[in-house]
């Protein structure tokens, strides 16, 4: 799994490509924390490289959407979700926690 980080004026942008899984989501979780830990709470994750994501790999996103929602500070966006990943989200129930893009521009220009 490779994750990699923009920051543009108004929001962060996280790409993930490869897949992860309980021995990556740790390194998603740690990417995450890391551009809150500077300040900065609207974040759009890029999932159009991705593979594949376990329940280890929700649980990463689910902790970054709390921590950026808390006290109103912002969200997770998500842009350009494989169906594969989709279809898990929503028989997860979690697709009523993330807005979901079509593309990084439209999701970046949300926040």
């Amino acid at each position: 799994m490779e994750v990699t980080s923009k920051q543009f004026k108004h929001c962060d942008l996280v790409a993930i490509k490869g897949r992860v899984d309980s021995s990556t989501a740790s390194k998603l979780g740690e990417a995450l924390e890391a551009v809150a830990a500077e300040g900065r709470f609207k974040i759009v994750i890029d999932m159009a490289g991705l593979e594949y994501m376990s329940s280890a790999g929700f649980r990463s996103l689910i902790a970054a959407q709390r921590n950026c929602r808390r006290y109103n500070r912002g969200e997770v966006v998500l842009a350009m979700v494989p169906a594969n990943i989709n279809s898990a989200l929503e028989l997860a129930g979690f697709t009523s926690l993330f807005r979901v893009f079509a593309d990084v521009t439209t999701a970046v220009g949300s926040l």
